[in-house]
């Protein structure tokens, strides 16, 4: 799924393309597209139509573009989803799923092109909750990122300390940190040579703050790559895909020498997922001691690595 820099690619597309224009018309050729909007496709067109996208905004992963009155249209990308500008008359997409036209039409329409269904965009009113802005009040659990200027490192760090994880789930953990996924939390450990299975108790408060500049730097690597694109879903507004999967030290480079160390890099399975790690730069985490005692001597406790 795409991550933090492949959604703020697109947002940025569509301030450009689509904020602050006036929708015209509607149409949802597949019903699965507005799933989430439980009235159905029928009142999500007509919630859009007449109104004026303002910004568009991003938490983390989540992208939408808010309404007139106080609402907005959230926008589930998933696997395959795709928020695109074309021309007027421009040939539909094989797997277009929803239309939106503007009053005027030189700047082109937007569509959303889901090939496997799994996306899809919903209206939510917006709720302010204090220090946060304006949200869709579906996603107010999700903690900012860590490019947003008011990201709290020390909550992060303290929050860090009291939970008994690895620092590669807590990476993930959109309650935490948001906009992080498999990707950019493999390139950002093998930067900070942590281990994916490091206790995020074991971590001190200067090696927090080393991870996250990490994590930041490997996000704006990668934005100004136009994100990573390992296949033609992954696109900007303009159907352009990124770069950023030619610069990866880590991610789906097993059997590669480590470009720093030149150890071969190994891929092993994790949460239905694959970690990728060097041996060597990323020792993994030695196992815990534990006391057990030994059979007929009783009262003695024998230590056991």
């Amino acid at each position: 799924m795409p991550e933090l820099p492949e959604v703020e690619v697109v947002r940025r597309g569509l301030e450009r393309w689509a904020s602050g224009r006036t929708i015209a018309d509607v149409q949802v050729l597949h019903p699965r597209s507005v799933r989430r909007h439980t009235p159905g496709a029928e009142d999500f067109a007509a919630r859009l139509r007449g109104h004026r996208f303002g910004p568009a905004r991003r938490r983390g992963k989540y992208l939408w573009l808010p309404l007139d009155p106080g609402f907005c249209v959230l926008a589930h990308l998933g696997m395959s989803g795709q928020l695109l500008i074309q021309p007027a008359g421009a040939p539909d997409e094989k797997h277009l799923r929803i239309r939106v036209t503007f009053d005027d039409t030189e700047g082109g329409e937007l569509r959303f092109v889901d090939q496997r269904t799994f996306g899809g965009l919903s209206v939510h009113p917006e709720s302010v909750a204090p220090g946060a802005g304006a949200l869709p009040d579906v996603i107010a659990h999700i903690a900012r990122d860590p490019l947003d200027p008011l990201f709290d490192e020390g909550a992060f760090h303290s929050a860090l300390r009291r939970r008994r994880t690895t620092i590669k789930r807590a990476l993930l953990d959109q309650s935490l940190i948001s906009g992080v996924g498999n990707i950019y939390a493999d390139e950002a450990l093998w930067r900070a040579r942590l281990h994916y299975e490091r206790p995020t108790a074991s971590l001190t408060r200067p090696r927090t703050t080393e991870l996250l500049g990490h994590v930041r730097d490997v996000m704006n690597a990668a934005l100004a790559a136009g994100g990573t694109s390992f296949d033609s879903l992954y696109v900007n507004v303009n159907g352009e895909s990124g770069y950023f999967e030619r610069s990866l030290d880590a991610y789906g480079r097993e059997d590669e020498p480590c470009r720093r160390c030149g150890t071969l890099m190994r891929r092993r399975p994790w949460m239905n997922r694959s970690s990728y790690f060097c041996p060597t730069c990323q020792r993994p985490p030695r196992p815990r001691s534990t006391v057990s005692v030994a059979p007929g001597r009783a009262g003695k406790p024998a230590v056991s690595q």
